[in-house]
């Protein structure tokens, strides 16, 4: 294998071992649809962004932040363009609103596998996020937080599709502003890991999707984003270096070929897998993501596949569609965040985008925590992430 490949490999592995670390435990009981049950749901599809219903949140779903807490269903499309559903967590802050209302944060998840019973809004929140999306809340916003179509409501949810992700993070946006809440018009992106990777995308489509609507995108903030994933999967083939990975590099290898292939019934993904690769992908189409690390336990990259990736007539194209990110075109400030000691999306993710942001001449802002992993950049990143948004959400719009 040349040291390219040997390179490629190593990204492989790396990048995929864990796009996010915000999942409930799969072993925790079952999935609270807060009398929402919408994994079955049939009736009319408004336009999309429109509001279809909103429920409280069962408390035990909420965030010790929040005075009130919703769970919604609105239209947006799927990874096919097709009408579709979506269900959303809405958290609203304690005290009184400011005059014009509070502002909006749309939070963007990392991964949580792709069944319906990993759902966000359907499962307790884990201490961090509980900490952080606390945080946004205390600090005078309010907090929409999408599970993605496909999570929870009908299809399968569009792991990892850019374009997709970004229409139920935006489209939870526009929802929540048909409920009867005191919000302003000015809202912010703020994702994480896979869910970084879905909130820079979002920003891109941010101002392109919500033009007229009255609502004001202020900016975004990723930390430990993933990117330019399309390259290292291409890179994916039985000549990977036959060594024992993390369960997590299989698992999210698993999704990312679920995700796919049912995007592009086109494209016949399962030639190019074993029948052991097969198995996990059908396999991830509804197990979350804790139960299908113990699944694939034992199991490394190379077992996965019969022939390489890249042999597939049309999937270079097929994946930069999917997975692809923008690097230039975006109108509103980035803030990109990443630690030194994240060996689950290596900062060289975070700092490639950066620079082709910057080749680009786009407004982005890159800042490095040499002593976080890529949890622990999350809450470590607050002090300069909050004074980004406090900042973007004063200036003078454009």
């Amino acid at each position: 294998m040349s040291a390219a490949r040997r390179l490629a490999a190593a990204s492989l592995s790396a990048v995929l071992t864990a796009l996010a670390l915000a999942a409930p435990a799969a072993a925790e009981p079952g999935p609270q649809w807060s009398g929402l049950d919408a994994r079955s749901y049939s009736g009319v599809i408004p336009a999309e962004g429109d509001l279809i219903t909103s429920v409280p949140l069962d408390p035990a779903l909420s965030v010790t932040g929040a005075a009130k807490a919703f769970r919604i269903l609105y239209a947006t499309p799927d990874q096919h363009g097709r009408p579709a559903v979506s269900t959303a967590a809405v958290f609203v802050p304690h005290g009184a609103p400011p005059a014009g209302g509070w502002p909006v944060i749309a939070w963007a998840h990392g991964t949580v596998g792709l069944g319906d019973d990993c759902t966000p809004s359907a499962r307790p929140r884990s201490a961090r996020d509980d900490e952080y999306l606390s945080h946004w809340l205390d600090q005078g916003y309010a907090v929409v937080g999408t599970d993605y179509a496909g999570l929870g409501t009908p299809g399968l949810m569009s792991y990892l599709n850019s374009a997709t992700e970004a229409h139920s993070v935006i489209d939870s946006v526009r929802a929540v502003h048909q409920m009867d809440l005191p919000l302003s018009g000015k809202w912010a992106i703020v994702g994480q890991s896979q869910g970084g990777g879905a909130a820079i995308n979002s920003a891109w489509w941010a101002n392109r999707l919500t033009a007229g609507t009255g609502l004001d995108y202020r900016g975004v903030v990723a930390t430990g984003t993933p990117a330019n994933i399309e390259r290292v999967v291409m890179e994916a083939g039985p000549d990977l270096p036959p060594q024992q990975v993390p369960a997590a590099a299989i698992s999210y290898t698993a999704f990312i070929l679920a995700a796919l292939r049912e995007a592009h019934p086109d494209i016949p993904v399962d030639s190019v897998l074993t029948p052991r690769g097969r198995d996990l992908a059908d396999k991830a189409e509804t197990l979350c993501k804790t139960e299908l690390d113990r699944r694939v336990a034992g199991t490394t990259l190379d077992e996965l596949f019969s022939a390489p990736v890249a042999s597939l007539d049309g999937i270079g194209a097929a994946l930069d569609g999917f997975m692809g990110t923008p690097t230039d075109g975006y109108d509103r400030p980035i803030f990109l965040g990443h630690g030194l000691r994240d060996t689950d999306v290596p900062p060289r993710s975070t700092q490639t985008l950066y620079q082709q942001l910057v080749d680009n001449h786009q407004n982005v802002e890159l800042h490095i925590y040499p002593d976080q992993d890529h949890s622990g950049t999350v809450l470590a990143s607050m002090p300069d992430s909050t004074r980004f948004l406090q900042r973007i959400m004063t200036e003078v719009s454009p």
